[in-house]
């Protein structure tokens, strides 16, 4: 939990400094290190205390508002209980705030972020530890409560350049630097120097970096292809050594999590000596010891002293514990019968070292070692498979239609994808002009999936992105099944990005909300019986006997089998839409009564994309829920 001081100079600004505290109390702060959330505090004219709930009576309050009536002079007060701090906000003279911190400040990695705030709220200022300690951030988001104006002077950040000394806690890397060549990196990269950036792995930091790249980085997936002497400096997110490099030119490595240590001992093995010498043989492999990501072995040996010792010379990594028949189950390039009979597995450490990284390659296979006599162990090395820089397939929801309505990520993919390969029949062809140049975009309309495999397996096989773009969610009767079977088969690396559903788009195009408190509270999705077969037990008279909202889909062309069937459980005036096309330039709706839903669909010749709505929350605008309520309570309207 974070510990903020509010330094108030004039007791006129008190309403603010209350404000202040709610607004750091109600929302997730973004530190560099990641999110997290400080409780609600209450305010009173004493020095303000916040807490969570679930702790009780706090000795240390997380959240403070001290006036000098309370503490006295601001500067030995801030030095006393400087280290104590994560956060400093003063609310006066900026002036003041300088000569008060000034006795204590020491470096940008060391400081708690400071803030100063004008008394009239109009302008947030962050002064110290803008990026490491995160005062930027807590600018801004103080700033937006307020109704103020941030004035941030970090030049990176006014020239939407990367803050790179915070990448590393941004991303869950390490950064493998000193301060001062962090400095000098820096300096460079904010004069726009030409940069090489070298992305030896995947993840969602170096997406990031691709998607926002400045005009003076150059980025390389391969070190082969870079050329130190055309850049002033080199900027590598890799697990591994760094090629040979001017002595001159400025480097600056980040280590990503990535690699898997698995490990085997004797019992009551002697860790002295241990871990150096396994980190001296990843050195000498080419890795850095600061990509470990976890630190892995067999459950038989958990809680030998070896493993802490190894998690003590590996701090970034996590512990990995399997169970017995989990290692069984993996294939070992080096089984070994005697480690079959002890521990039930046939190679601890490449075993562990392969669940791990969840299918990647064993860069190391099984190393034997003794560095003192009696105390034997073995050692293996694997590599995540996600981060792996080769081919991916991402299938990415396009939503209902409208192109601003794919995701933020889903665009993303669209923008860096190599070929986009979408359903022509049912996705607007608009929302393939996010394309790069350079892109190949096909339909799938008129492909079997033959077809449409043998294209994606050709680009992927070059280490290329896909995109296979499906309408809506893919999730829902996306016909994705059979492509994710051939990807398992083939050992080919996609993800899933979801997409907003047609019944989502319904909702709002009929401005329903598709429960009600009380009567209500259950949406069905589902399709009638056409030429694929429904279960029996969902039938659409059986789901219709619930009373639910049903979202129909697919089903347009045998509206009347649907009517009928709904009949047999909803009274005939219960209320319908039938929505097609929902989003597009083409979007049609008709509202009625179920007894007449075939006649609406007929009537208007809706066929495919036709999603059929019913149920009696379609317009409704009675029954209130009690969220809020003013006696309905909880974690943050205590």
């Amino acid at each position: 939990m974070s510990r903020i001081a509010i330094i108030v100079v004039s007791e006129s600004a008190m309403p603010l400094a209350q404000r202040v505290a709610h607004s750091v109390a109600e929302r997730a702060v973004c530190w560099p290190g990641g999110d997290f959330s400080v409780p609600r505090c209450e305010c009173s004219q004493q020095p303000r205390v916040l807490k969570s709930p679930q702790d009780g009576p706090a000795e240390r309050s997380d959240v403070q508002i001290f006036t000098k009536k309370d503490i006295g002079p601001y500067a030995p007060f801030l030095k006393e209980h400087w280290t104590e701090l994560d956060a400093v906000i003063f609310i006066g003279a900026l002036g003041i705030c300088v000569r008060s911190i000034a006795p204590a400040l020491k470096n940008k990695y060391n400081d708690p972020a400071v803030i100063c705030i004008d008394s009239t709220g109009q302008y947030v200022i962050p002064v110290a530890s803008g990026h490491v300690g995160g005062a930027n951030n807590l600018a801004r988001q103080i700033a937006e409560t307020l109704g103020a104006q941030a004035i941030v002077t970090t030049q990176s950040d006014n020239e939407g350049l990367w803050a790179l000394d915070t990448l590393d806690r941004q991303f869950g890397w390490t950064a493998d630097t000193t301060p001062a060549r962090m400095n000098q990196a820096i300096f460079a990269f904010v004069q726009k120097q030409p940069t090489a950036l070298l992305l030896e792995v995947r993840d969602a930091g170096t997406a990031y970096l691709e998607r926002t790249k400045p005009d003076h980085v150059q980025i390389f997936f391969r070190r082969e292809d870079l050329d130190p002497k055309d850049f002033d400096l080199v900027i590598a997110v890799t697990p591994c050594a760094l090629p040979d490099l001017p002595e001159n030119l400025p480097v600056l490595a980040f280590r990503p999590p990535v690699l898997h240590l698995g490990f085997g001992c004797r019992r009551q093995c002697d860790p002295a000596g241990i871990p150096d010498a396994i980190a001296a043989q990843l050195r000498e492999a080419g890795f850095s010891p600061k990509s470990v990501a976890t630190v892995g072995t067999i459950e038989l040996k958990k809680d030998e002293t070896l493993l802490q010792a190894l998690l003590a010379q590996f701090p970034q990594a996590q512990p990995a514990i399997y169970p017995a028949e989990t290692l069984a189950a993996i294939d070992v390039p080096n089984p070994s019968e005697k480690a079959l009979a002890a521990t039930g597995s046939a190679g601890v450490a490449e075993a562990a070292a392969l669940a791990g990284a969840h299918g990647g390659p064993l860069w190391i296979e099984k190393q034997k070692g003794k560095v003192t006599e009696g105390n034997d162990f073995t050692f293996a090395l694997a590599q995540e498979a996600a981060s792996l820089r080769a081919g991916h397939i991402e299938i990415v929801g396009a939503g209902p239609g409208d192109p601003e309505l794919v995701s933020v990520r889903g665009k993303r993919f669209l923008e860096q994808a190599d070929l986009i390969l979408y359903a022509g029949s049912l996705v607007p062809v608009e929302l393939t002009h996010y394309a790069k140049p350079g892109c190949t975009v096909r339909s799938s309309a008129s492909m079997d999936l033959e077809e449409q495999f043998a294209l994606m397996k050709e680009f992927y096989d070059k280490g290329l992105l896909v995109v296979r773009l499906h309408t809506g969610d893919p999730c829902i009767y996306g016909a994705i099944q059979e492509q994710m079977a051939f990807f398992d088969r083939y050992g080919m690396h996609y993800h899933i990005t979801p997409g907003i559903s047609a019944f989502q788009a319904a909702a709002a195009a009929l401005r329903s909300q598709f429960t009600i408190p009380e009567k209500v509270q259950t949406i069905i999705l589902t399709r009638g019986e056409g030429r694929t077969p429904m279960p029996e037990r969902e039938q659409l008279h059986k789901l219709a006997q619930s009373q639910s909202t049903m979202c129909i889909y697919l089903s347009a062309a045998i509206v009347e089998e649907v009517q009928a069937e709904l009949l047999q459980a909803y009274p005939p005036e219960t209320p319908v839409a039938a929505c097609y096309k929902l989003t597009w330039k083409e979007e049609r709706i008709y509202r009625g009564e179920l007894k007449d839903l075939a006649k609406i669909v007929r009537d208007n010749n809706l066929t495919l994309t036709t999603l059929l709505v019913v149920g009696e929350a379609i317009g409704n605008r009675e029954g209130l829920s009690r969220l809020y309520a003013h006696e309905f309570k909880h974690l943050f309207r205590p």
